[in-house]
């Protein structure tokens, strides 16, 4: 698993005639020779894009959405799934964040100060609607309404919950994991995610020298990264039931719903989720119809946009699913705390029975870098989607002409 890590993204600036004073910006996480697909998918959207009208698209970014995902010809490629998936989805997201520029705020607020019916109007409910449709994503919306306020100023003031996957990394010794579990701990984490699935005597060792080193009070979870089959996934969970796992992460394919359900009974009442590497709300539904999960990670790089996203909170909170967004790549912290934020005051209501995934690399490339106290996100401020990085940074890793690149 992860056996080639390249940290690496392809990102997207949507320029406006205004520049510099009005930009939006945006990227997909993943690695290596990956991003050189993801690139030529992006490139392919100009003609889409290019020259329409910054009011046109801030006005009904809903809209604009749909001029992507529902494009004819793109459509032929999915649809809504893959890298052209990701690559509209980098593309809405810059949308986003120029629009939320525009306002002058950041854009988990930007989102909650929409009304719920400008809200519903972002979604696209093709293929949903019979698990979600308009109207009852509209009472859910209206019910949040009334203490909106009242949870703008718990955000403010208490942040929210973050867990750490710092710690958890299959190449480290036993030490370095104690150690950095410790740490997490003494740092306010009350959560802490290691990778599993190589060996499973190394597994049931690790998860027995961190909980004692742990304790019982401090959330425990795993993740395998898709690498089993069921069956195996089975067996291979319940030799880890001793030690009270919070959840187990993607144990199979992200896109085996039966499985998913199949997993899950099979080893209840352990904790089975997945999202990071789930293509497009339709999946999502299904896995909430299906039974197949208890919470859910959502990825704010990998589905069509901030639009999709607000469609799979929906469905969470109709299913009554808790949502643990995924971090860990390229400036995917910076990204998914306003839509777990956003969640909380516009739609869930809820965030003390959640977290965050938190990973401590790669923030100083950005211009407005998550804040990270006692264990818990600090509500970004700056107008924006957070997704802007400093310039000298993309001078330097821009591929293949960037200094790093040529002085390796």
């Amino acid at each position: 698993m992860n056996a080639d890590p390249d940290y690496s993204a392809a990102y997207v600036v949507l320029q406006t005639d205004a520049k510099p004073e009005l930009a939006g910006y945006g990227f997909v996480f993943t690695i290596g020779v990956g991003n050189d697909v993801q690139c030529a998918a992006i490139q392919a959207l100009a003609q889409l894009v290019v020259g329409r009208d910054v009011e046109e698209i801030c006005g009904n970014l809903g809209a604009f959405a749909r001029s992507l995902t529902g494009h004819s010809h793109l459509r032929w490629l999915g649809p809504e799934k893959g890298v052209m998936h990701m690559a509209i989805g980098s593309v809405i997201n810059a949308a986003w964040d120029m629009a939320a520029r525009r306002a002058g705020k950041p854009l988990w607020r930007f989102i909650a100060d929409m009304t719920p019916e400008q809200l519903v109007s972002q979604i696209d409910f093709r293929y949903i609607s019979d698990a979600l449709p308009p109207d009852e994503a509209l009472s859910i919306l209206r019910a949040a309404e009334k203490a909106k306020a009242k949870r703008i100023d718990d955000l403010t003031r208490n942040g929210y919950p973050a867990y750490t996957t710092s710690p958890g990394w299959l190449g480290y010794s036993d030490e370095k994991v104690v150690r950095l579990a410790r740490e997490a701990v003494t740092a306010g984490f009350r959560t802490i995610k290691i990778k599993v699935g190589a060996r499973v005597e190394d597994d049931v060792r690790r998860c027995r020298f961190l909980r004692e080193a742990i304790g019982s009070e401090i959330a425990l979870a795993v993740d395998a990264n898709q690498c089993w089959d069921v069956g195996p996934a089975i067996d291979w969970i319940k030799q880890l039931r001793p030690f009270n796992l919070a959840w187990v992460e993607e144990p199979t394919s992200p896109d085996d719903v039966l499985g998913f359900a199949a997993i899950r009974r099979g080893v209840a009442p352990i904790p089975i989720s997945t999202g990071e590497h789930t293509q497009n709300r339709i999946i999502f539904k299904q896995l909430f119809q299906a039974g197949a999960v208890d919470l859910v990670q959502i990825d704010a790089a990998r589905v069509g946009g901030v639009n999709e996203n607000l469609a799979i909170l929906l469905l969470a909170k109709k299913f009554d699913v808790r949502v643990f967004p995924h971090t860990g790549g390229v400036g995917l912290c910076e990204l998914v705390q306003h839509l777990a934020m956003a969640d909380f005051v516009a739609i869930s209501g809820s965030k003390e029975d959640r977290a965050i995934e938190y990973v401590a690399h790669l923030h100083e490339h950005f211009t407005a870098p998550v804040k990270m106290e006692e264990g818990r996100y600090r509500v970004p401020t700056a107008p924006g989607f957070s997704a802007q990085m400093h310039a000298q940074s993309v001078d330097d890793y821009l591929f293949p002409q960037g200094r790093i690149w040529r002085h390796s």
